[in-house]
């Protein structure tokens, strides 16, 4: 799981070492004008809340950083990549089973639920590359090349077969 997530995090970091600062907090494109960083600082506010919480047992995803500059500024980026990648790495397998709560506003308030460490990851996970494909959207329609053909594609999603 550890290596999965930090595989997937490192295709955030080789895209923002790929792309300028425009295009990076570039938030032009309708519908809802958000921009590849604010994606991307989002996802990664969603780590840093598991890894923040699980301290405490208690991840709380509505107290989340929303550092302006992490979608600004690709350096500031990468960088907040960096520090969830050696948080998440520092990660024992005997902490993925640890039983935590988890609170979020789902729309009608705050609520709280049980789970484990290793399922709080996995969402965030899930997450991250649910806004990689939004990501990727937004690339498209700025012209920029993907960083790699399995950018924002879930691995269970199945490849288009090309026509030969």
């Amino acid at each position: 799981m550890i290596e999965a997530i930090e595989k997937n995090l490192q295709r955030g970091i080789n895209l923002l070492k790929n792309i300028s600062d425009d295009e990076y907090s570039n938030n032009s494109i309708q519908p809802y004008y958000s921009s590849i960083g604010c994606h991307m600082r989002h996802v990664l506010d969603v780590f840093s809340c598991v890894l923040t919480g699980f301290k405490n047992e208690n991840i709380d995803l509505t107290i989340r950083e929303r550092n302006e500059l992490a979608e600004q500024k690709t350096t500031v980026g990468i960088d907040y990549f960096n520090k969830v990648i050696d948080q998440v790495c520092a990660i024992s397998n005997n902490n993925l089973k640890s039983e935590i709560t988890v609170s979020d506003d789902l729309g009608s308030g705050k609520i709280t639920v049980n789970t484990t460490l290793e399922a709080a990851l996995m969402q965030a996970q899930s997450h991250a590359i649910h806004h990689y494909a939004s990501v990727g959207y937004l690339i498209y329609q700025l012209g920029i090349e993907l960083p790699d053909a399995d950018f924002g594609f879930n691995p269970t999603t199945p490849k288009k077969q090309e026509v030969g």
